[in-house]
């Protein structure tokens, strides 16, 4: 397939890879293109800004998740050559497992991918200097991927000066500037960005930021670099030969999604619908009951912490929630939705809300990292998984809990370093790691047949939650 295609890496992350990478979608996108992003590694944030707030298309890559035939299926499944994709890169460049391999790298994913790179330099603080860090980059650029730089955080009349140098001593397509944008920022908090929708007016910021960088950044070499991309061949993978199950009689998933609970893969949703689910979306925020004859849970991660109180105050979700895992529905927690399964939270003021007690212990924020980075999980009795069957994943939280689990062995790649952790039985999967279907799609086929025979067992007679 000849897909058009882009990647924005950086040196480092906070180099402006975000902005840059949401303002020239928006551009595109007003100039009528077609156009769908891409987010390297674990990020659930950056994808919802890519698609909630500019309404483009957005999935996740990750070569440590998934290896190169899969990751190029993944990436150009239901993909067009009328499409334009933009991929946004994860921290430095060349940064990957552990911070010293090239797996999970933004670098690899572009070689696996044969995807053109934009450098997107911070150039705050800096003059001649940017030359032989860009020369640097360049040299180690052994696929020679790195088609053009944008100069990040630097002013009109320096650009006028830098750009010529850059050019006659590199060899490299210089595409624009970005001066600073003081009033537009996009804050973070303990796990990453603000999520789009607490920034008021993100989308009127968005808009004045893409008509602001078609004047400094010229969309028409971007456009050029992109048509560059090589042809792409695909082998599919048979990891991902899903027969796509008739889904009008299949189970019912109940997944949690609002403000609390956000943070979904997509291609770990639409592997669900593969196998045979239908998805029925809820909020434990705002709804008083569960979905009408749903099978199964799914809790996602969010920010439960920062809405425990109201968590708390909606008894009558919390009672649902508990009475149906009790009585047997299948239930899948990943991280923040694993801590509204708890007994408590205590929040980062000491404050303690009551949460739905299936899982008796109480998780308390810790201020600093408590897990973070890639593991692959195995389950030591297999009740989701086969018998030495391994799916990947990622953690990253600040709060911990007093019953973790130990049902499952985390294993470190890079350290080898192993843990503790998840509470895995017939019918649960519950703790903190967050998990990506397609890197063991037996574990997606499980949960929906266990669904679907909890659907069979309601249906003959016993209550229908």
């Amino acid at each position: 397939m000849k897909l058009r295609r882009i990647m924005f890496a950086a040196p480092k992350s906070g180099s402006g890879k975000t902005i840059i990478t949401c303002a020239l979608l928006q551009a595109l996108k007003n100039k009528g293109q077609q156009v769908i992003a891409y987010k390297c590694g674990p990020d659930y944030i950056d994808p919802m800004f890519h698609e909630q707030v500019i309404g483009v298309p957005s999935k996740n890559l990750d070569t440590f998740f998934t290896d190169e035939i899969v990751t190029k299926d993944i990436f150009l499944k239901e993909r067009t050559e009328s499409d334009f994709a933009i991929l946004e890169g994860v921290m430095g460049i060349f940064d990957g497992l552990g911070g010293v391999r090239e797996e999970g790298s933004s670098y690899h994913l572009a070689k696996v991918t044969k995807t053109p790179i934009i450098l997107v330099i911070d150039a705050k603080g800096m003059g001649r200097s940017i030359l032989p860090l860009i020369a640097g980059f360049l040299a180690y650029d052994t696929q020679q991927l790195i088609r053009g730089v944008i100069l990040n955080r630097m002013s009109k009349g320096y650009y006028e000066i830098i750009k010529p140098l850059i050019e006659e001593e590199l060899n490299i397509q210089v595409v624009g500037y970005f001066p600073e944008q003081k009033e537009v920022r996009i804050e973070s908090r303990h796990l990453g960005l603000m999520m789009p929708g607490e920034i008021a007016d993100i989308k009127e910021q968005l808009s004045f930021l893409a008509e602001m960088i078609t004047k400094t950044i010229s969309a028409e070499q971007i456009v050029e670099i992109a048509e560059s991309a090589e042809e792409l061949d695909i082998k599919t993978a048979d990891v991902l030969e899903t027969k796509k199950v008739e889904a009008e009689q299949g189970p019912v998933i109940a997944v949690a999604k609002d403000e609390a609970f956000c943070f979904y893969y997509t291609d770990n949703l639409k592997m669900l619908e593969e196998m045979g689910a239908k998805l029925q979306y809820f909020s434990p925020l705002h709804d008083e009951t569960l979905p009408e004859k749903c099978h199964a849970l799914l809790l996602g991660g969010g920010y439960p912490e920062l809405y425990a109180e109201s968590l708390s105050k909606n008894i009558s979700m919390r009672n649902a929630v508990s009475e149906a895992i009790k009585e047997g529905m299948p239930v899948v927690a990943e991280c923040g939705g694993f801590m509204y399964l708890h007994s408590a939270i205590t929040d980062k003021d000491g404050k303690t809300y009551k949460m739905t007690d299936v899982v008796k212990g109480t998780c308390s924020y810790k201020g600093k990292l408590v897990r973070f980075g890639y593991i692959e999980v195995e389950e030591k009795v297999n009740h989701f998984l086969k018998k030495g069957g391994k799916i990947r994943g990622h953690e990253f939280h600040y709060f911990d809990s007093t019953a973790n689990g130990e049902d499952c062995i985390a294993s470190k790649p890079v350290s080898g370093k192993t843990y503790l952790c998840i509470i895995a039985e017939e019918n649960k999967w519950m703790g903190f790691p967050h998990l990506y279907y397609p890197s063991n799609p037996e574990f997606a086929k499980v949960f929906v047949e266990k669904a679907r025979k909890y659907k069979l067992k309601s249906e003959n007679g016993n209550r229908i939650i």
